[in-house]
């Protein structure tokens, strides 16, 4: 399991129900009890009762990951395939699913969680990659 110290920009997966399988953007506000819980502030998440403050939670550090490398892709190598497991960014975080379908420059995505097909810009998809003992892996295992 990855430490984090303060500052760093994090990915946040939650583990409510109706929220399972997404990722939010965070940093790490402190670490508390020898890096087991963080405190931490995520990007676009606000406060219930104060919309204009970021929203601010203890997390499980099983919770916690560094935020996924960049993979750059040129417009025509950004391309993804059927059932690729892919992020796609929708309310307020990244969201994982498969491609099902692809309509113009859009893709279909379905999230196995809510047994919904959306479709997605580009712009607004990433290949899914796994956190994994200290290295990123995608869908077909290649480490990062």
């Amino acid at each position: 399991m990855a430490m984090f110290f303060q500052g760093d920009k994090v990915e946040v997966c939650s583990k409510e129900e109706g929220f399972l399988g997404s990722y939010y953007q965070a940093k790490i506000l402190s670490p508390l009890n020898d890096n087991t819980v963080y405190r931490v502030q995520y990007k676009n998440l606000v406060e219930e009762e104060e919309k204009t403050r970021p929203l601010v939670e203890i997390v499980s550090a099983d919770e916690v990951r560094p935020v996924p490398p960049p993979v750059t892709f040129t417009k025509a190598t950004q391309v993804f395939h059927y059932l690729d497991s892919v992020d796609a960014f929708d309310n307020d975080g990244w969201w994982v699913g498969k491609i099902t379908g692809r309509l113009g420059s859009k893709y279909w995505v379905y999230f196995e969680t809510t047994r919904d097909e959306i479709a997605y810009p580009v712009s607004r998809l990433r290949h899914h990659l796994e956190w994994r003992d200290g290295h990123w892996i995608l869908a077909n295992d290649t480490f990062f």
